[in-house]
């Protein structure tokens, strides 16, 4: 079915975001599709990676690459790539290549997920996180996380996976050929399981107080700014996740805090990427409301809806003011998307699942053109690699 085309709306405007000049607001979201090749036991993105992130660069867009191991073991998920070996440093840049090709910029989103992962995934070494609390449930290899909790990291390791995350992003912009990239503070991975309150019971100095629980994400923000500079750095948080069992006592006033302090860096990051209150991975959006009904919001009042209580709005105040790029995701519809942006609610849109369907999607949007459907059981892997990847209708306008 066809639809309003947006060429004309806001959403097509182009806005400059830190060093990047973009030429619209349509960003593609960060995708883990479990693509990579195994080559000598290493994850390496191939020509199958360069096909599909090509099949979706626009002129002037951005996209936000997959989440990407920034060292050995940093997710131990099956077929994610990683940038810390020189074969897959060179399979990205055959994708930044296809990407620049289109006159898209591409960043990529370096990640280490933490108590997200077993040790058997590992190869037996125990994961690590800020304290020793396990998720609930099962690894993705089906151990019981209870009877596989992770290890406290040691302040030494901690300056020692921030000196890596500032190593990992040089790679990926001077060898890779990445524009720039995202750091992934969010969903329950590493960083962000030292922001949460309800995982991070430490009681040194990255642990306790809100202060204390963002030095971590603080000091890799500003040890990759320092690495590739701060005009090519964005962050992705999450601050209503419950997903992998990580949610917060008062995210509105502790992300206010995470949010000025980012803000006021001397050198404040290019973007940041925040998730939509009412997105979940898991719960459906009314579940997830209801979830947030107990948080409030000192903007509003004590009968607020919890739609109202929990808004990204005071987050987006904080970061327009530093002249900060606000890129919003989760639950937005084209015709959404293009009102938030008119309204001055968000920046950049990222937008996922339509993405992964849609060759072309920038351009289906701005003519208003009907939509591929999406293969949810193809989301994360398939039998052969290409299904549901590269395979899609390819747009004509």
């Amino acid at each position: 079915m066809s639809a309003t085309p947006l060429a004309k709306t806001a959403l097509f405007t182009p806005i400059k975001v830190g060093s990047i000049e973009l030429g619209h607001r349509v960003v593609m979201a960060p995708l883990t599709r479990m693509r990579s090749d195994v080559i000598d036991g290493v994850n390496v993105p191939t020509e199958r990676m360069a096909i599909y992130y090509g099949q979706r660069a626009s002129k002037g867009g951005l996209i936000i690459g997959e989440a990407t191991d920034i060292c050995k073991n940093a997710s131990a998920y099956p077929r994610v790539p990683g940038v810390y070996t020189p074969a897959q440093l060179a399979g990205w840049k055959k994708v930044t290549d296809a990407v620049h090709a289109k006159g898209g910029k591409m960043f990529a989103q370096l990640w280490y997920t933490g108590r997200a992962t077993s040790s058997k995934m590992r190869g037996g070494e125990q994961t690590i996180s800020s304290g020793t609390q396990p998720m609930k449930g099962s690894y993705l290899d089906g151990t019981v996380c209870a009877d596989d909790p992770p290890r406290a990291m040691t302040v030494d390791e901690i300056k020692a996976l921030t000196a890596e995350w500032a190593a990992a992003s040089k790679r990926a912009v001077e060898e890779a050929g990445f524009d720039g990239v995202e750091i992934h503070g969010a969903n329950g991975y590493l960083l962000e399981q030292f922001l949460h309150d309800n995982i991070n019971t430490r009681t040194d100095a990255y642990g306790g107080s809100v202060e204390n629980r963002a030095r971590f994400l603080v000091e890799v923000v500003e040890a990759v700014s320092a690495a590739i500079g701060a005009g090519r750095v964005g962050v992705r948080l999450s601050p209503f996740n419950y997903f992998q069992d990580a949610h917060d006592s008062d995210p509105n006033t502790h992300w206010t805090y995470i949010s000025k302090t980012l803000a006021s860096l001397p050198t404040p990051p290019a973007y940041v990427h925040m998730v939509e209150p009412r997105f979940d991975e898991v719960l459906s959006e009314e579940q997830k409301l209801e979830a947030l009904a107990k948080y409030t919001s000192g903007d509003a009042g004590a009968d607020a809806t919890p739609k109202a209580k929990n808004s990204l709005a005071p987050f987006r105040a904080i970061f327009k003011d530093a002249g900060v790029a606000f890129v919003t995701c989760g639950t937005m519809s084209r015709e959404t998307a293009a009102d938030m942006v008119e309204s001055g609610t968000s920046d950049l849109i990222a937008f996922g699942r339509q993405f992964i369907s849609n060759p072309g999607y920038v351009q289906r949007l701005a003519d208003g053109a009907a939509l591929n459907p999406y293969d949810r059981s193809t989301f994360y892997g398939a039998d052969p690699l290409e299904k549901g990847y590269t395979d899609y209708a390819e747009y004509t306008a």
